[in-house]
């Protein structure tokens, strides 16, 4: 699974990269003489970084939730070591006491819910178009 992730992410930043390699301001810094490693640090960079750590954190919670289906199925994490699948798991086969199922099932959802603002809130802030940086 970690090397199909592994593998988007890298289609995505390089089909980004071939999109940022060829933008205008690329080509006129270029013309202008400025060196490459500066084009590369100031312009380059910043625009992959927003786009690959918000691509990045909002994976994590798809890897979560697939973690916790598999081992809420049987398949993944068996029972001496621990994952909120199997403990909701173990949880819904004990319905005497619910808060066993309630209270991993709502730990799972908030930790999912944070990552997935978490990340927006990384996107947004790590994106050069939104802080008025002219490209």
């Amino acid at each position: 699974m970690t090397r199909f992730i592994f593998r988007r992410l890298a289609f995505a930043l390089a089909t980004l990269w071939l999109v940022v390699k060829n933008a205008m301001y690329i080509e006129a810094a270029k013309a202008l003489g400025v060196p490459d490693p500066w084009i590369v640090t100031r312009h380059v960079i910043p625009n992959l970084m927003g786009p690959a750590l918000g691509y990045a954190s909002l994976t994590i919670p798809g890897v979560i939730i697939a973690e916790s289906f598999i081992s809420f199925l049987g398949l993944g994490i068996q029972e001496p070591q621990t994952s909120w699948g199997v403990l909701i798991a173990d949880g819904a086969t004990r319905l005497h006491a619910p808060w066993q199922l309630i209270f991993p099932a709502t730990f799972l959802a908030v930790t999912l819910l944070v990552l997935n603002v978490a990340g927006d809130q990384l996107r947004d802030a790590m994106d050069p178009q939104e802080k008025g940086v002219r490209l």
